[in-house]
């Protein structure tokens, strides 16, 4: 496994981070051996949010996420840097979604309680909250961090603006500022690269990628315009969804992903991850994994690296004119 500070940030992290929002393990005693497995790997970076739950995130799994982490918390928690978010909807009262500091500080609590520990290591932003006050949230997450529920905060899925005005308004108001983002980024959605990346590198923070696989269909198991295999995750979703994520090159991209990883005598999935891996403003690659067959092919990937002739390969096929 290689380790790598988070940013500036002096917390080091392994280059890929297992990912809790879990689709296809539904028992919780499951799902904490499998993150005890990734953790004996080397693992050492977890991401969860409140709203993740086994089964693919179903409204009636909410929080089991954490509760399972929590199986692993009990003797596991010195070995790990932990993170969990808040933002997103939690219930179905006015105040159950946002970044406001009533909702923020009551599901800090809940998400602790579920954990079974008293602090997370990055307390992340879901989401923009363009109805609250951005003072107001960044003065709760300063408190978070000052009563010691949090050692660091970030954000994700935020536009550079976004997180370029949160950084001046916690330097502003004297709040803790943000050490790292987590944005989607693979070879079929690269719009990080415009405004994103250049600002990264300029500010320091670091970078947790999501779903570099594109929810799978860089694994080489899908092909843009057929139907998804028989039993796999995208079978079970609508087609139409399935479809929006094949962007026009996506078909150039799979056949250029798929040589190289030929070439290479990987998997493709290993190809795509390692592309996403080979930019310098990436700290850490989330893996959507769920067994541990897919598990030991993703972490196969660091024993490997593209070289120029490949990375450009892949560049010139998957831009967008």
């Amino acid at each position: 496994m290689q380790y790598v500070n988070l940013g500036r940030a002096g917390v080091k992290v392994s280059r890929i981070a297992l990912g809790m929002g879990l689709r296809e393990i539904g028992d919780v005693a499951e799902a904490a051996k499998f993150v005890e497995y990734a953790i004996d790997r080397g693992v050492n970076f977890i991401d969860c949010a409140n709203r993740y739950g086994l089964l693919d995130n179903r409204v009636d799994a909410r929080g089991t996420s954490e509760q399972a982490l929590s199986k692993v918390l009990k003797t596991r928690r010195d070995d790990v840097v932990l993170t969990t978010k808040v933002r997103g909807q939690m219930g179905d009262g006015p105040n159950d979604a946002g970044a406001s500091r009533q909702h923020i500080l009551r599901e800090v609590d809940r998400s602790l309680a579920r954990l079974g520990t008293d602090h997370v290591d990055i307390y992340l932003l879901h989401a923009w909250d363009g109805e609250t006050p951005l003072d107001e949230t960044l003065r709760a997450l300063d408190d978070i961090v000052t009563q010691g529920k949090a050692r660091y905060v970030g954000c994700c899925n935020y536009q550079a603006w976004q997180v370029c005005k949160a950084l001046w308004r916690a330097d502003r108001i004297g709040a803790d500022p943000f050490v790292c983002v987590q944005n989607v980024y693979n070879l079929l959605y690269r719009s990080l690269e415009s405004e994103m990346l250049p600002f990264l590198r300029d500010a320091g923070l670091g970078l947790m990628v999501y779903s570099p696989l594109a929810v799978g269909r860089l694994s080489g198991h899908y092909r843009p315009g057929e139907s998804p295999p028989s039993g796999s995750l995208w079978s079970h979703k609508p087609r139409a969804e399935y479809d929006e994520g094949f962007p026009l090159q996506a078909a150039s991209v799979l056949d250029a992903l798929g040589e190289v990883a030929a070439n290479r005598g990987v998997s493709a999935a290993q190809a795509a991850l390692n592309w996403v891996l080979s930019h310098g403003e990436v700290t850490t690659a989330i893996t959507g994994s769920d067994s541990i067959e897919r598990l030991d092919d993703t972490l196969a990937a660091l024993e490997w690296e593209l070289d120029d002739e490949e990375r450009a390969k892949l560049d010139e096929v998957s831009k967008v004119f």
